[in-house]
């Protein structure tokens, strides 16, 4: 189930605290989301398999299969941004979350008002109705600017998919986010800052963020022959390689 056909974006709350998932459940209700929950990782998989979220919350230490594992497993099969929690604030989480095709990370404590606002922008991200401008065209509105295309690499901006030379690349929403801002700008080098600000627009996250998700982005386009897809500008950033 999705957000595409009007009804309201289905979130999957994955915690085996039953507070702790009663709050988000309330707190997501509250924000016109529909909501469902599981306790641990496999219930977990077969619901993001089954039940195809718009989002996943997913606690990073659940009893049996760990949050990192279960989000391993389902970017097998899935693409639907997930957004860890973890009673941990260490960055070793954060950045082997985000590595290996988390979205954001939201440490607990936490306020349900943060973390509702945290899915809001994910979703926004991902969603139909975000902004943007052709390489050809800048400014022009992204309803007019289907795609975008360099070299052997297209964007799909309705269809939130990336190809390669004819093959489609499965990305997170916030690697597609990445990628659409270099390509939107392919002759330009953008600091880590200038790239938090345009993918992180409502949140605060470390700068590393942004190597993991370029790392990331780097080894699927890798496995297809595209292994300069991203330049790194020493001293500087990243922009957008030849394709």
């Amino acid at each position: 189930m999705g957000s595409a056909d009007g009804a309201p974006p289905l979130i999957l709350i994955v915690d085996d605290d039953p507070h702790i998932a009663e709050i988000i459940d309330f707190a997501f209700k509250a924000a016109g989301f529909e909501v469902i929950t599981r306790a641990d990782g496999e219930s977990a998989l077969t619901a993001i398999r089954d039940q195809n979220p718009d989002l996943v919350v997913l606690d990073i230490n659940l009893p049996g299969r760990d949050g990192l594992s279960v989000c391993q497993a389902a970017r097998r099969f899935s693409q639907a941004p997930i957004l860890f929690l973890s009673a941990r604030d260490e960055e070793v989480d954060r950045v082997m979350g985000l590595t290996i095709g988390g979205d954001d990370y939201v440490t607990k404590p936490f306020s349900p008002r943060e973390l509702t606002a945290r899915v809001q922008a994910i979703l926004r991200r991902r969603g139909p109705g975000a902004k943007a401008a052709s390489p050809e065209a800048p400014g022009a509105p992204e309803a007019e600017a289907r795609a975008l295309t360099k070299g052997l690499l297209r964007l799909d901006l309705e269809s939130f998919t990336a190809f390669w030379d004819g093959r489609a690349i499965d990305l997170t929403a916030t690697e597609f986010q990445l990628l659409k801002t270099l390509m939107l700008r392919p002759a330009k080098v953008f600091t880590r800052d200038e790239l938090l600000t345009r993918v992180y627009q409502d949140t605060v996250v470390s700068d590393r963020t942004i190597d993991s998700h370029i790392l990331h982005i780097r080894k699927k386009f890798s496995l297809h022959g595209g292994r300069d897809i991203i330049q790194t500008q020493h001293g500087i950033g990243y922009k957008l390689g030849r394709c």
